[in-house]
């Protein structure tokens, strides 16, 4: 299974499409570009937090 993102830089505001699938493995569809992906583990079913918001 996988998603894509579509998104922009945050730096220059160019569209980006970032894929990423079931093993956590990110690619990128435009060229030159290497964004930082960060995708948080959170364990719900230890999470005490009132939202998942306050997890991170």
């Amino acid at each position: 299974m996988s998603v894509v993102i579509g998104t922009e830089c945050a730096h220059c505001s160019e569209p980006m499409h970032l894929k990423i699938d079931s093993q956590l493995n990110s690619r990128v569809r435009e060229e030159g570009a290497d964004p930082v992906v960060f995708i948080p583990q959170v364990d719900f079913k230890a999470l005490e937090d009132p939202s998942i918001i306050d997890s991170f």
